[in-house]
């Protein structure tokens, strides 16, 4: 992972530990459901953004890097590995 996307996420993955805190404490105070609820949803859509930060810096370096290789071998694995790893996005 480059630098620059590594400090990003770690950031975000900050800001994000500090709104799952704050989640507790809301059930704890057992707080209005939909407020939970809408507050899950926006760890999840941060949760979502991190995710999107570290597959573009996964294809912008290390399949790059792959492709640049001209090694077959590890230009098919690492296609694979983002195949295998999209389809779980999916499902």
């Amino acid at each position: 992972m480059q630098n620059d996307t590594r400090t990003a996420c770690l950031k975000r993955l900050s800001r994000i530990e500090g709104q799952v805190r704050g989640l507790s404490r809301m059930v704890e105070d057992n707080r209005y459901c939909i407020d939970i609820v809408t507050q899950v949803a926006a760890v999840r859509a941060a949760l979502k953004k991190v995710e999107e930060q570290v597959l573009r810096d996964h294809v912008g370096h290390c399949v790059e890097h792959a492709i640049q290789s001209g090694d077959a071998d590890q230009q098919r694995a690492k296609v694979s590995e983002l195949i295998e790893v999209l389809g779980k996005l999916k499902g």
